[in-house]
Order: C-alpha cells, then sequence, then structure tokens
C-alpha cells in the first residue's frame, strides 16, 4: 500500500488538504506515482494539479475522464478555475474544451471574463466570489446571510464584507471583527454613520500591475483587497495567498534572471528548451570573457616580465567581481520590494560606492602587505592595492547603477545584470592592474 493511499485511510474523517496530497506524491517513483493518482478524492483532482509543479500535470489529467475533472473543476474558486483551464489548454486543447463545456454557466461566463486580462494585470488574478451587502441591510440580517453561505462552501477565506450601493458600486470594507461589535439591530448605513472614514476600503483596479496590488498589500498590511472598474463597481477580490504565490513567482524570475536563466524553460520537461535558454547566456558570458582577454593580451609583455602578476590578477578579478554581486543582490531585491524611490537612486549608489570603497580600503591594506611579503617587492604591494581600490570601488558604482538603470528603461534589473557587472569588473580589474603594473614596475 502507497504512502497516499495509508494518509487517505488514517484521514478518513478528517479534513484533507490538496497541498498534503501533493506532497505526497511528490515522495513517489514514477510507476507508485500513476497508481496512487487513482486513489486522490475526485473533488481534489484538479486542486492537487494546481499544487503540482507544472510536469505532474499531464499525468494527473490522463488519469481522469473530462467529466471527472469538470466535477472537480467546479469545485474551485474562480481564479483557480480559470489557471487549471488555461494550464489544461496547453496540454490538451480539446479536453479543455470538453472540460470548459460541461461547467456551469456562471462559472463558464467568470473564466471567460477572467482570461480577457493580461497575465500582469490585477484582474486576472482576482476571484469573483465576493460576500457583499447592501447599506439598507440590517447587521443581523447580513450575519444570517453569511453564515447560510458558509454552511454551504459557497465562499472561502472570508475577511471583509464589501458593502455596495443598488448599482454594485464599491462605497466601504467592513472587517468581520469590526462587524461584530456593530448593533445588530441597525441597518449599515446606520453603524457605519458613527465612524465613515474609518471603512472607506484599499482598492485596487482590474488593469493595475500586480506588482503595484503587491506593494499595496506588503505596505498595509492586507488579508484581501476588493478590485472595482474604472466606475468603482466591484468586480471580485484578491486574496493574501495569491499574493504569497505572486511574491515567491517574483522571487524565483529574480534568482534565475541573476544566474542567467528562464523559469519557464527550467520547468519544462524538454532538455534542449532549457539548454537552448542557457546557451544562450553562457554564450554571452563567453563573448564577455574574450573581451577580458583581450585587455589581457594588451599587457602580454608585462606579464612576461613578472610573472608574480599572473598569479595575482585572478585576485583582483574575482574581490571586483564578488562586491559587485554584492552590492547588485542588495539593489535588485530592494527595487523587488519596492524600498527604493524613483528619486533614490543617488542615495542607493553612494551607499553602495562608499561601502565598496571601505572595504577596498581594508583589503587593498591585506593583500598589499601579503604580495609584498610573498614575492618580496614592496611596489608590487602598491600595485595590486591600488587596483582593488579601483576594482572594487567601481564594482559599487555598477552594482548599484546597473539595476537601476534597467529598472528605469523598464526590464526586470535581474536580467543580464551579472553578465554586465561581470564584464566591467573583470575587464576594470585587468586594466587597473596590469596598467599600474606597465607603469610602476616597469
Amino acid at each position: 500500500m502507497d504512502k497516499l493511499t495509508q494518509y487517505l485511510n488514517a484521514h478518513k474523517n478528517d479534513e484533507l488538504h490538496p497541498s498534503e496530497i501533493a506532497n505526497l506524491l511528490k515522495d513517489l517513483n514514477e510507476k507508485s506515482f500513476n497508481e496512487a493518482v487513482q486513489s486522490i478524492p475526485k473533488e481534489f483532482i484538479a486542486d492537487v494539479a494546481l499544487e503540482l509543479p507544472d510536469r505532474y500535470f499531464e499525468d494527473i489529467i490522463e488519469s481522469f475522464t473530462s467529466q471527472e475533472l469538470a466535477k472537480s473543476v467546479a469545485e474551485l474558486e474562480s481564479d483557480d478555475q480559470t489557471d487549471f483551464i488555461q494550464e489544461l489548454e496547453e496540454v490538451d486543447h480539446t479536453i479543455a474544451k470538453e472540460v470548459f463545456e460541461q461547467l456551469h454557466k456562471d462559472d463558464q461566463a467568470d473564466i471567460l471574463h477572467l482570461k480577457q486580462y493580461d497575465e500582469d494585470e490585477a484582474g486576472s488574478y482576482m476571484q469573483t466570489e465576493v460576500y457583499t451587502a447592501n447599506l439598507r441591510h440590517t447587521v443581523n440580517d447580513v450575519i444570517k446571510g453569511f453564515a447560510k453561505l458558509r454552511k454551504q462552501d459557497e465562499l472561502e477565506n472570508v475577511y471583509y464584507l464589501f458593502v455596495t450601493e443598488e448599482n454594485s458600486i464599491l462605497r466601504y470594507g467592513i472587517g468581520l471583527d469590526n462587524l461584530l461589535v456593530f448593533d445588530f439591530e441597525k441597518t449599515l448605513q446606520e453603524n457605519i454613520e458613527e465612524n465613515p472614514e474609518k471603512y472607506k476600503p484599499i482598492v485596487g483596479k482590474n488593469h493595475d500591475d500586480i506588482h503595484d496590488i503587491v506593494q499595496k498589500f506588503q505596505e498595509y498590511d492586507l488579508s484581501s483587497m476588493p478590485i472595482v472598474d474604472d466606475r468603482g463597481i466591484l468586480l471580485g477580490r484578491i486574496t493574501s495567498d495569491d499574493i504569497y504565490d505572486i511574491i515567491n513567482e517574483h522571487a524565483t524570475d529574480q534568482m534565475y534572471n541573476l544566474a542567467g536563466v528562464n523559469d519557464d524553460a527550467e520547468e519544462d520537461e524538454s532538455i534542449f528548451k532549457a539548454g537552448k535558454t542557457r546557451a544562450v547566456w553562457l554564450g554571452v558570458n563567453l563573448f564577455t570573457a574574450i573581451m577580458a582577454s583581450i585587455v589581457i593580451g594588451f599587457f602580454e609583455e608585462t606579464l612576461q616580465s613578472i610573472v608574480a602578476l599572473a598569479i595575482l590578477m585572478p585576485i583582483v578579478a574575482s574581490m571586483g567581481g564578488n562586491a559587485g554581486t554584492q552590492s547588485l543582490t542588495v539593489v535588485v531585491r530592494q527595487l523587488a520590494l519596492g524600498d527604493i524611490a524613483k528619486h533614490d537612486a543617488y542615495r542607493t549608489i553612494k551607499k553602495e560606492v562608499i561601502l565598496s570603497l571601505v572595504n577596498g580600503f581594508i583589503f587593498a591594506i591585506i593583500m598589499g602587505t601579503i604580495a609584498s611579503l610573498w614575492f618580496d617587492k614592496g611596489m608590487l604591494g602598491i600595485v595590486i592595492g591600488l587596483s582593488m581600490i579601483i576594482n572594487l570601488l567601481s564594482a559599487g558604482f555598477f552594482g548599484s547603477m546597473v539595476p537601476l538603470l534597467l529598472k528605469k528603461m523598464e526590464v526586470d534589473p535581474a536580467i543580464g545584470s551579472t553578465v554586465i557587472l561581470t564584464t566591467v569588473t573583470d575587464i576594470v580589474g585587468f586594466f587597473s592592474f596590469l596598467g599600474l603594473a606597465t607603469i610602476i614596475l616597469l
């Protein structure tokens, strides 16, 4: 008996969570996985498929009929329904169409509505299921209505009551904790009138950039945000669980971009696709390495005259590269978190340059002393010390400036930053070290 079957038997009377089932499936080998998939409770099929990495998706859907998939999709909230149908379309458009056509007309309408948004728009992440009430409703009626919907599992993760006018225009957002201290016999209007500003909601527009929405969630510590159109009509909501997913995806993208790989390509099972993406950046790296080698070639006679330079040369480039990567990583992350304002570039560059310069002087003294004693040549210590100061200074400057410049050009600051920085620190390091050696030692 596999782990999944054992788990399901042990939790027959408990409330199961799809993520726990997904974690168990990931631990199985291919043969056991295909057998265990059949044990998934039918209502969890779509949910488990979305919890698993993309490479498992096709294996899941191949194990069930379109009718079983449709029944499972019907249990999802509108945003997850849309995600599932879109992912299914990428795998098998025919099955996706069959599943879609078996859904309720309301579910179909929600999916078609959400699919019209671009992937970076807030509307593509919202769910249309919201708990609303009219200003004329009494608090008692509102709570009874909410209790009824929860018993029927019509709503999940409800944190706020959205109060609208007759034409669905959003007016207020009331946390459930505040709702419980209202006078139950009075209308919402009467309760809100005591302090209307307190219940003004923080809203997002359906065409807002999702990263702006993420910043609002972080800034105001929100658990849910209503999404409206340009007229203020309530369209849906985005909840914190979706925001966590977006933050994780963005962090992953940045890590991959800094390493010169692509998230989508790495998730794909095709070795050719992932290899092609990596090869592009490796090709760029090869070109920049050749540029650095050309710089070294300019000082061939100097290297032949003083062999110690060849031994010490990698140290200068390595220190500059590491210092630059520190600045680059800090600035890219701060940009992602919104900690650097548009007018803040000078302060950011100044800080990184000063830090790099201080470290440059410290390690220039250390390495200068080591080189002097190692090769018994005092001036060689001065050369490597000066070179290290110059290279770390340029590393701090370019490590902070490059991502800021890319951001201003509306390009992801992580894309290409590492390649540009490595090129600069290598060329500056080699040129300054060998150039100074030529001037001072020869």
